[in-house]
């Protein structure tokens, strides 16, 4: 089974095309790292494959059936949550809040969602968190019950935006790890964007690299190339490796540790 299929896609966002007949397939049991420079659409394809931006062209199946919104079998965390650390809530509670068909303001949880909780929180080693007030709990601990919340009712492929923005390298270590050991014990596959390409670097199946409208797919080694990528970012790019980390170079410039923006306002 696939997990996604993109087939001759096209998307255009306020009338500019983000992707341009793009064609790939993703597995059901693959981590991919989805890359690019800023404004390349990797939100956007997220949210085509949520159902939530229709192509203009093309044909999008999303576990092996045509793309629709509000689909349970898959598990999204945004990649807008600077508000979350502000909800006057307890760890438990935020999750619990997600229970029960991803809708706020529910009634009392069941004890299905009760459970599905539970079991969520441990997946994730979050279940003393629940305890604890948001406000108490740092960046790297409020991803992990992020993920939780995107773990609830079992997905089959989890989409993560960009959940490494404004941690430092050891919590970026920890959620990397954390997320390679979920999809490997659940089976699932993972679409996992990044800005930069080293904190995936040893857990990636393959890569999915965006640019210039365009896509690239296959191992680290494969798409992250000096040819590939200066097609991609339509400029001269040079790759050097030091030290086992991989630097995305235009000239004197690191491509990748320019000031990061959203794709798309608050998408």
């Amino acid at each position: 089974m696939q997990a996604i299929l993109f087939d001759d896609v096209t998307l255009v966002l306020a009338g500019r095309t983000v992707l341009a007949d793009v064609t790939f397939a993703i597995g059901d049991s693959e981590f991919v790292g989805v890359l690019g420079p800023n404004g390349a659409g990797k939100t956007t394809l997220m949210r085509a494959v949520l159902g939530l931006v229709a192509p203009e062209r093309g044909r999008i199946r999303v576990l092996d059936r045509p793309v629709a919104a509000g689909n349970a079998r898959i598990g999204y965390m945004p990649q807008s949550r600077s508000a979350v650390a502000g909800l006057r809530l307890s760890g438990g509670d935020f999750v619990a809040g997600a229970a029960g068909g991803h809708r706020w303001g529910l009634p009392v949880p069941s004890a299905a969602d009760r459970q599905e909780v539970q079991w969520a929180l441990a997946m994730v080693g979050a279940t003393e968190l629940a305890k604890r007030p948001l406000a108490q709990t740092s960046g790297g601990e409020r991803q992990r019950l992020l993920l939780a919340q995107a773990l609830l009712g079992r997905p089959r492929l989890l989409l993560l935006d960009e959940p490494l923005i404004s941690l430092d390298p050891h919590h970026q270590r920890e959620v990397v790890e954390l997320v390679r050991r979920l999809q490997q014990e659940l089976g699932i596959a993972v679409l996992f964007s990044a800005h930069e390409i080293n904190p995936l670097l040893g857990v990636l199946d393959r890569v999915l690299y965006l640019g210039n409208g365009q896509a690239a797919i296959g191992r680290v080694d494969e798409v992250i190339t000096g040819p590939v990528l200066s097609r991609l970012y339509g400029t001269a790019i040079d790759v050097v490796q030091l030290n086992g980390r991989i630097f995305v170079m235009s000239g004197d410039y690191d491509m990748e540790h320019d000031e990061h923006r959203h794709d798309h306002g608050h998408a």
